[in-house]
């Protein structure tokens, strides 16, 4: 099963393998202390927006920008790539436990609920 949790988050017992799926790094925190202080084991930022994405939509809290933002992200998960991707891990899902996350602070204004809505349309099992 697939959580979706936000990084930096204490983990569960459970959770398994704990997917990053961020643009960036965490800022001041070294390489091998990823994991320990539990941002992420795997960096994958393959479904991460996309840099212009980021720069062209700063402001996510009111509802048009959230919107757009929305709209966009959806047309990159389109993507070959990022598509198989998702296919991929929701496949996954049935046979292993692991979580994939953001920084964000308020899940409902970040891209990890786009991901938990495409997750679930290509019939991943979500916690």
């Amino acid at each position: 099963m697939i959580r979706i949790i936000r990084l930096g988050s204490p983990r569960s017992e459970d959770e398994g393998l704990r997917i990053g799926t961020v643009r960036r790094p965490p800022r001041g925190v070294r390489k091998d202390d990823f994991a320990a202080k539990d941002f992420y084991d795997v960096w994958f930022p393959n479904l991460a927006p996309s840099e212009t994405l980021l720069k062209e939509t700063a402001s996510l809290e009111d509802e048009a920008g959230w919107k757009q933002f929305k709209r966009r992200f959806l047309a990159e998960m389109k993507q070959a790539a990022p598509s198989r991707d998702l296919d991929l891990l929701a496949a996954l899902s049935h046979h292993t436990n692991f979580a994939i996350g953001c920084y964000c602070t308020n899940e409902e204004r970040c891209h990890r609920a786009i991901l938990k809505e495409l997750l679930q349309s290509r019939g991943a099992l979500i916690r």
